[in-house]
């Protein structure tokens, strides 16, 4: 019996730990993401202070695209032609974003998304954690 409520309480807290991303949660994507820490396959953290990049995100249902910009000094950011389409699927109660380029297809696999966190994971098993960025000012 004890053994039994041991897998119960481990099967509850695997369960809780992997919450699906529902299809309204998807627009929280959208807009300005920057790399606050990558997580490897082996527990080592990489902590990123200063990104001269950001991740911008469009997605409008299950089609968007990633573009790469840079934060400037007077809260803008400069922006180039280039960027990555994708598109959303689930698979076996995940969530993946499937990127195409002119040169590559990857997939990641979408493990956490609110209002101020995205978590993706590659298929290497790395995890980029991101955060909303705070825009530069001029004082």
């Amino acid at each position: 019996m004890k053994n039994f409520v041991l897998l119960l309480f481990a099967s509850f807290i695997m369960m809780s730990c992997n919450t699906k991303i529902s299809t309204a949660d998807l627009a929280k994507i959208n807009g300005y993401w920057e790399i606050e820490k990558v997580e490897m396959p082996d527990g080592t953290e990489k902590d990123y202070k200063v990104n001269p990049t950001v991740d911008f995100f469009e997605v409008k249902g299950t089609k968007g695209f990633r573009k790469k910009v840079m934060p400037q000094f007077d809260g803008t950011y400069r922006v180039n032609d280039l960027s990555e389409d994708f598109t959303i699927t689930d698979k076996d109660g995940k969530t993946f974003v499937n990127y195409t380029t002119t040169y590559a297809k990857w997939q990641e696999e979408l493990v956490k998304l609110d209002d101020d966190v995205l978590v993706v994971k590659n298929q290497h098993g790395i995890e980029y954690h991101y955060k909303r960025p705070i825009p530069f000012t001029i004082k």
